[in-house]
């Protein structure tokens, strides 16, 4: 056996030597050998603890995905299935008189351009833009003295038709007693029938001229009459209480009274009353008629609201914007309101017939066109409707709906025809006490 002892020690060299290769590979320095199952071991459990605990994170996961799809499920199955509660109002049926409120445009109630009537020199201007007038107030002064002249002569040519006249009836009255005395000698014979023919035809002659005398006085009279009322339109006078809205003239302006290039001097407006213009569309115009009392507002007067009544119609609608040209008097006795302001005004006009009026959040607009939900018998029904005038808070429904009916208001968006519904419970009023 002595000749192997050699290989063995050789191979034990070996073997030890590759345990200290594999120590040292592992991290066991030479002499730790004995720990190394120990460590081992620490290693296998902290590695099964970890294999664990994402085991257990992993399932948890699972159950929590579980649950949570389970109750998303359930969720949308109660939303599927839940009938939705919703606020209900009745319709609301009135006969009241409707309130109107369109724009308007006032007018004075009268207004004229004076021109001239006398061509001349404006010799005097009593008056300016702003004044306010009287019938018959004098306004300006026109200088033609040529009329004057006329005037001066057409009545000296009167007063010498007048003496003629007078002459040419005395003149008759020689010639009548004259005739009388000739017929009376030819009867008796004194003088010849011949004498009594003439002195007949001269009181003939002179009877005539009388009547051309009288005749010549009327024409002369005719003359003087027209060439004082030419003189009267020296003098420009106010045609009716109001004021001055224009001044064409100043002292020493030529005018002319020609009928096609005459000028013109004023511009007078009553403004004691005026006229407002409002234009009523078809579906109230038959409503408005004389006596309607109307509201009137002016933007820059707020507060004070004018009252005025229709006075006139023009009892046709226009062609083309289908509306009824109306006029409203108003009194403006302290000036306050002036021609040419734009103002509101608002009729009560009375309803041809009742009306339906909803709330207007109870409207549905979408590509079927306007259309209302109602609640019937725990179903919405949805109808399509046509509407006749909105005031903003609320709508009248000219057809679609029925006196009986109740329309959904604040309806949900998904809500289809004859999808059940519950009528939600109204709402306790706040208490005025907690709230303060």
């Amino acid at each position: 056996m002595t000749p192997y002892d050699p290989p063995l020690q050789t191979a034990a060299v070996h073997n030890s030597g590759a345990a200290q290769q594999a120590s040292a590979a592992q991290g066991v320095k030479p002499g730790q050998g004995a720990a190394d199952p120990d460590r081992l071991r620490t290693i296998r459990r902290i590695g099964w603890g970890v294999a664990a605990g994402l085991g257990l994170l992993i399932v948890f996961g699972a159950i929590e995905h579980y649950r949570t799809h389970h109750a998303a499920v359930a969720t949308l199955e109660a939303r599927q299935h839940a009938v939705p509660e919703v606020r209900v109002e009745p319709v609301k049926v009135t006969t009241s008189p409707r309130d109107l409120s369109l724009p308007g445009t006032m007018s004075a109630f009268e207004s004229a351009t004076i021109y001239a009537r006398q061509s001349g020199y404006i010799a005097s201007r009593s008056v300016d833009i702003g004044s306010r007038v009287k019938a018959g107030d004098l306004l300006a002064v026109v200088a033609a003295p040529e009329i004057d002249d006329q005037l001066n002569q057409a009545r000296a040519q009167l007063v010498q038709m007048q003496a003629a006249l007078k002459q040419a009836e005395a003149t008759r009255g020689l010639a009548a007693v004259t005739d009388r005395r000739t017929q009376t000698l030819v009867d008796e014979g004194w003088q010849s029938k011949q004498q009594g023919d003439t002195d007949r035809a001269n009181l003939q002659a002179q009877t005539a001229g009388v009547g051309v005398a009288e005749a010549n006085i009327l024409a002369q009279q005719a003359q003087v009459a027209r060439l004082e009322k030419e003189q009267s339109y020296e003098r420009v006078i106010a045609p009716f209480d109001g004021v001055i809205t224009q001044r064409s003239i100043d002292t020493g302006s030529l005018v002319t009274a020609d009928s096609t290039t005459g000028s013109s001097l004023f511009s007078i407006a009553r403004v004691n009353v005026l006229r407002v213009q409002v234009y009523v569309p078809q579906d109230a115009a038959l409503g408005v008629k004389d006596g309607v009392v109307a509201d009137i507002n002016v933007p820059e007067i707020p507060g004070r609201t004018f009252v005025g009544r229709v006075a006139r119609t023009a009892d046709a609608l226009q062609a083309g914007t289908r509306t009824l040209l109306v006029e409203v008097d108003v009194d403006n006795p302290d000036g306050l309101l002036t021609s040419g302001v734009y103002c509101t005004v608002q009729f009560q006009v009375p309803r041809m017939n009742p009306v339906i009026e909803i709330p207007a959040e109870a409207l549905i607009f979408n590509k079927d066109g306007t259309q209302v939900a109602v609640y019937d018998d725990g179903k919405a029904r949805i109808r399509k409707v046509a509407l006749s005038e909105d005031d903003g808070d609320h709508v009248d429904v000219a057809s679609g709906l029925q006196p009986t009916d109740k329309v959904i208001v604040s309806l949900p968006v998904d809500l289809t025809d004859g999808a059940p519904v519950a009528i939600r419970p109204p709402q306790p009023a706040p208490d005025a006490k907690a709230g303060s």
